[in-house]
């Protein structure tokens, strides 16, 4: 890996593509080598190979962006791309695979992009657009003021959706239907890990089956004998009110007081 070794600063991007079938990584190669945002190209075979590869360090070009499929022999994508975040300047992974259930693990992993064969033209060009994104800003460190991203599968494509867009989000057995001004999704991950992960970025358990964003709550208000929060308009989601259970009710009246407090006590 020397050939582009002493690219310049706006150089295209530097890919290493990586499949154990070669067909696919032949194909992959080509239609990465057809894009213009793309310098060069180089291949492996297995993720040994591409680790070797991405680890000699003399005269070698810093690799901007890994295509990987998961499952390989021996060292898979998944363990591969845990090794690569690990890097001091780890490049940009995109997952290339034939399997949409591997999507959480991952974006988890911190994946640019997450790809479906067969391979459409499109998205390897919005995959791309993804890497260069990431080469122009700073890398982040993993701090909670960064705007999580869930996939989203529908009609065979990945999408993003950005956790600064979710209003709300409703359990629906071992899914969650995330609400949003763009419309709900449903994702393959319990309510119950989302209340974890997103615990620090503003989001509060108020029901078994709700989770809200604090932002964009305007009060609580008596209906009957139990307790509604409510939620402004958000994008084209309307206002809503939703239920609280007796057991979050007493956090949620915290946390509405706590951050005013907070708020006027930082001034």
């Amino acid at each position: 890996m020397t050939q582009a070794a002493n690219a310049a600063p706006g150089r295209g991007l530097i890919v290493l593509a990586v499949d154990d079938e070669r067909p696919a990584l032949d194909e992959l190669a080509f239609l990465l080598r057809q894009q213009d945002t793309v310098a060069e190209v180089f291949t492996a075979q297995d993720a040994t190979t591409a680790l070797r590869q991405l680890q000699q360090t003399s005269a070698q070009p810093v690799v901007d962006a890994v295509f990987l499929d998961i499952n390989m022999p021996g060292l898979d994508g998944l363990e591969l791309a845990g090794i690569l975040s690990a890097f001091a300047r780890p490049p940009a992974v995109v997952f290339v695979t034939a399997h949409d259930d591997r999507a959480l693990a991952a974006f988890d992993l911190g994946a640019v992009d997450y790809l479906l064969k067969p391979l459409r033209e499109d998205r390897l060009t919005e995959a791309l657009r993804r890497v260069l994104l990431a080469r122009r800003r700073p890398a982040q460190s993993a701090d909670t003021s960064a705007d999580e991203v869930i996939p989203v599968e529908l009609g065979g494509t990945t999408t993003l959706v950005h956790r600064s867009s979710v209003a709300w989000v409703e359990a629906d057995g071992d899914y969650a239907r995330l609400h949003t001004g763009t419309g709900s999704h449903l994702v393959r991950i319990p309510i119950s890990a989302l209340e974890s992960r997103w615990a620090d970025a503003g989001f509060l358990r108020v029901h078994r089956s709700y989770l809200v964003s604090l932002r964009l709550v305007t009060g609580i208000r008596s209906v009957g004998s139990g307790l509604v929060v409510c939620l402004r308009a958000s994008g084209n989601l309307a206002a809503c009110e939703l239920p609280v259970s007796r057991r979050h009710a007493r956090e949620l009246k915290d946390r509405l007081v706590r951050g005013p407090l907070q708020s006027w006590s930082s001034r």
